[in-house]
């Protein structure tokens, strides 16, 4: 495997941004018409480009009035999980989170998802709260939030 690049994604990128999600739960997927207003709105986004293959990628949205950053997607093809690649997009993620002003990341996580959950605390976030019925099949959301210096 050569280098992994994380830059930021463009329109061009969507349609292997869609099949990067084919691995998440159906209703937990972006459709096309999402990954454009994603990429025009107050947001960023991040792929991760190996051998010239998308393999991962992020999504962080932004609010004017607030200093919250929130992640609201993160996702790594399951043949490059385990390299350091989600541990990158959270990273660049954070970046620019502080650029813009932001001092906090926040973001939901099934509460079924131990994986991620650990991926989150390694990464010094932290669970805030439980919330029920989160997501569109009932399941509980953790939210959890990590404090990043100025």
């Amino acid at each position: 495997m050569t280098a992994v690049r994380i830059r930021p994604a463009t329109e061009t990128d969507i349609p292997a941004l869609v099949a990067l999600e084919q691995s998440f739960p159906e209703e937990d997927r972006f459709p096309v018409r999402t990954w454009r207003r994603l990429l025009r709105g107050q947001s960023m986004a991040y792929v991760a480009v190996s051998d010239g293959e998308i393999c991962g990628a992020a999504v962080y949205l932004y609010r004017t009035g607030t200093k919250v950053a929130r992640l609201y997607s993160l996702t790594v093809a399951p043949s490059h999980r385990g390299k350091g690649i989600a541990s990158a997009l959270l990273a660049a993620g954070e970046a620019d989170a502080r650029q813009r002003g932001c001092d906090r990341v926040r973001l939901e996580v099934r509460r079924s998802n131990a994986t991620a959950i650990r991926l989150y605390e390694r990464h010094d976030f932290r669970v805030m709260a439980q919330i029920p019925s989160y997501y569109p099949d009932g399941e509980t959301a953790a939210r959890m939030e990590k404090p990043i210096q100025p």
